[in-house]
């Protein structure tokens, strides 16, 4: 397994995510604004990254991982676990986005089943949760596909592109 990486697959390995990255990170985010519109919106300057990846790297209630394709060590995408509690309740919120470039390869599929078995080995965590515009087929068979279960249905859950968008909340657990 590569030094920097955390879990490696077949085609992809996850790890954190460095301030180095901005670069590749930015370009990549502003050639998929058509891809990402208007589901989500990572940064594309150099600034709004550092204020983002920072959030990632300091807060302990967060987790950002860097999914990369192996032959290339190109970044396909990026997967976080938010608001992360611990205690009785042990769970994590995710957000996740692949790069144009990466899109329908099944390279996040790989990257989020990475994700999942590191949030419920080493970080500990029971349940992790997606909440997905309903209209975001592509993220919704992302989930479908690692294993996560429709649970119910958020009205006015987020505030996205201006307004207050309706989620899916999917979720999976770690196995007992």
């Amino acid at each position: 397994m590569p030094q920097n990486h955390l879990a490696v697959s077949d085609r992809v390995g996850i790890r954190h995510f460095r301030y180095e990255d901005s670069d590749e990170f930015t370009a990549r985010a502003r050639e998929s604004k058509d891809l990402h519109h208007p589901w989500l919106f990572p940064p594309v300057t150099a600034a709004a990254f550092a204020t983002y990846a920072g959030r990632l790297i300091k807060d302990p209630a967060k987790a950002g991982f860097l999914v990369c394709e192996r032959a290339t060590g190109a970044i396909a995408g990026f997967i976080n676990i938010n608001n992360i509690v611990e205690g009785a309740f042990l769970s994590g919120a995710l957000g996740y986005g692949a790069f144009a470039h990466a899109a329908g390869r099944g390279l996040m599929t790989e990257g989020l089943n990475l994700v999942v078995e590191h949030a419920f080995g080493p970080l500990g965590l029971h349940r992790l949760e997606i909440n997905v515009q309903p209209g975001n087929t592509a993220s919704i068979a992302l989930a479908r596909r690692c294993g996560f279960r429709l649970e119910g249905f958020s009205p006015d859950f987020l505030f996205i592109d201006g307004a207050w968008r309706d989620h899916q909340r999917w979720a999976i657990t770690a196995k007992s």
